[in-house]
């Protein structure tokens, strides 16, 4: 997902290397991060002020819209009776708004009787700096009051729209529908009470360079390992990481010294969000910086597993299945204003401990299939860095060790093959 087949064109420009490649990938245009990279494909769709006119959200689908400073908008889902479902709403501020410390996104679940199923809200914490952040709403059949097959409502609003410092200026969406099958035969209802909640160390080694994407769609593929990447305030970088059942994640952000010399402190300068495959936060880490290096951990989290989701917290119930976990890397604004543009060195150290074992037996498949699920092509592409099914020259330019001259003869190959079709179709 981090790299297009489109993207081989490229390689034959005056200056192509993996480097330009990746950048195109990742929306920057002139030095200039883009806010997010939109899903390609993705269906428009305007939310509705009522939901009698709410527009309907298949699972499977990726959605664009948008979302006025005041007032909600409205979806609807129409779901079965077996199925859990979930919503993930993205919101992107454009470039130039700004933000009070609690403003955010607010995504709340109903049925067509008024009864909440689920709240999520997402802020934009004490840095300050606009950039995308992502709520969840979920039915779960587990739930007395949202089982029954019908209509379902999904409403989006801001947190905190006329508070100190907040734009009032509409927001980008993008929308994400899933359904998970029930069980074909339930076991553990309650969330498990043990597991190993110490503190892991960080992992060691020497980093590797693999740069991040600039969306969800095109999150770069990573494993266990250290991963160095560039980061510029004001931009968000995206990576994907497959853990399976049974398995723990743990991540440690790294911040190098800056060279500017200048004095100052930015709270929450490098923001670290871990997201579920349904694009649910699960945890998120804050790290400081006064000009030299700084580093910060999630906290210890317990291993992946279906009955997760009983659990009372979020955070232990947002673990509840396998599938490509989302890091979210952000670089508050505020650097900027002390320690110049950057670009600065981010270093993410990823353990993912504990054998992965065979999850729930399901009534069914998922929607879209395979989002809760690790698979021998999610291990490849994280190994490798290019998501499954990309292009072999793609695949070959993103795993390293290629030069400019290697790169361009690599592209041309590609384009004299294309030629060839062409010429004889």
């Amino acid at each position: 997902m981090a790299l297009r087949v489109g993207a081989a064109a490229v390689v034959l420009g005056a200056t192509a290397a993996v480097v330009p490649v990746q950048a195109a990938a990742a929306g920057e245009v002139a030095g200039t991060p883009s806010p997010y990279a939109f899903a390609d494909g993705a269906q428009s769709v305007e939310g509705a002020r009522s939901t009698s006119d709410a527009a309907p959200l298949k699972p499977g689908g990726t959605y664009r819209s948008s979302l006025p400073s005041s007032g909600k908008v409205s979806y609807r889902l129409d779901l079965d009776s077996a199925s859990n479902a979930y919503v993930s709403v993205t919101a992107v501020p454009s470039p130039g708004n700004t933000v009070s410390v609690i403003d955010g996104i607010k995504v709340t679940v109903q049925d067509a009787e008024g009864n909440t199923c689920s709240v999520d809200t997402a802020p934009f914490g004490a840095s300050r700096s606009p950039h995308p952040i992502a709520a969840w709403g979920r039915r779960d059949t587990g739930r007395p009051l949202c089982r029954k097959a019908g209509a379902y409502y999904v409403s989006v609003e801001r947190v905190d729209p006329d508070g100190e410092g907040s734009s009032p200026d509409t927001w980008d969406l993008e929308l994400v529908a899933m359904t998970e099958p029930g069980e074909a035969k339930t076991d553990a209802t309650s969330a498990p009470e043990a597991w190993n909640s110490a503190t892991p160390q960080p992992l060691q080694g020497e980093p590797e360079r693999r740069k991040g994407g600039a969306g969800f769609s095109g999150a770069t593929p990573v494993d266990q390992g250290v991963w160095r990447d560039d980061i510029r305030p004001g931009q968000t970088l995206f990576y994907e990481v497959p853990v399976d059942w049974g398995q723990q994640v743990s991540v440690t952000a790294e911040l190098g010294s800056s060279d500017s010399g200048g004095t100052g402190y930015t709270s929450d300068a490098l923001d670290l969000d871990l997201y579920n495959p349904a694009r649910g936060r699960v945890a998120d880490v804050g790290v400081g910086y006064d000009g030299d290096q700084k580093s910060g951990s999630l906290p210890p989290l317990p291993p992946v597993d279906h009955a997760n989701r009983y659990a009372a917290t979020a955070q232990v119930s947002a673990l509840r299945f396998a599938g490509s976990y989302y890091l979210v890397a952000h670089l508050s604004e505020a650097v900027a204003d002390t320690f110049g543009d950057g670009p600065f060195v981010m270093t993410l150290r990823v353990r993912t401990s504990g054998e992965p074992r065979s999850g729930p037996e399901y009534a069914g498949e998922s929607v879209p299939k395979g989002a809760f699920e690790v698979s021998d092509e999610d291990r490849e592409a994280a190994a490798e860095g290019v998501a499954a099914g990309d292009d072999t020259a793609m695949r070959a330019l993103a795993v390293g060790g290629i030069g400019t001259g290697s790169a361009l003869l690599v592209g041309l190959g590609v384009w004299t093959v294309m030629a060839r079709r062409r010429t004889t179709t």
